[in-house]
């Protein structure tokens, strides 16, 4: 049995990853609609697929906590959810081809089924070897005789 690759960090994750590859799909596509979507349909699509990896790169950061690990985790599936949502507008306004809108959604589909198995393993990302302090203890004290009366 080969032992498995622990990831170092967020970016070492497969679905983060997937998630950056989304958004870089998105983007050209998304240049192609008309420019009075630009604060509305463009500007939401963006933001939403950017989203996506924002939050397992926050969700990495959480680990320590497996309830706050899962809490964002959960919220990058939400911004994927609002992704696929997006896509099926720009595809009911025929910004988007059908074909276009199946990559995506296809891409789509493998995130969030790695987002779910994630939230459902969240044990074998956190936990004992997370909490430890990353820094030194440092003695924090108040020295009163320097202090300045406001």
């Amino acid at each position: 049995m080969s032992e498995l690759a622990f990831a170092k960090g967020f970016k070492d994750l497969i679905v983060y990853q997937r998630a950056r590859q989304l958004q870089r799909e998105v983007f050209p596509l998304s240049k192609a609609f008309p420019r009075d979507e630009s604060f509305s349909l463009t500007n939401q699509i963006r933001r939403s697929s950017r989203s996506i990896g924002a939050n397992i790169a926050e969700a990495w950061a959480k680990r320590r906590y497996e309830r706050h690990f899962v809490s964002k985790l959960s919220d990058a599936e939400g911004e994927l959810f609002e992704t696929q949502h997006w896509i099926e507008t720009a595809v009911e306004c025929k910004y988007l081809e059908l074909v276009q809108a199946k990559a995506l959604n296809d891409k789509c589909v493998e995130i969030g089924r790695m987002l779910g198995s994630m939230m459902d393993k969240a044990e074998l990302f956190c936990g004992e070897q997370y909490k430890i302090v990353r820094e030194s203890h440092v003695e924090y004290f108040f020295d009163s005789t320097n202090a300045t009366e406001h």
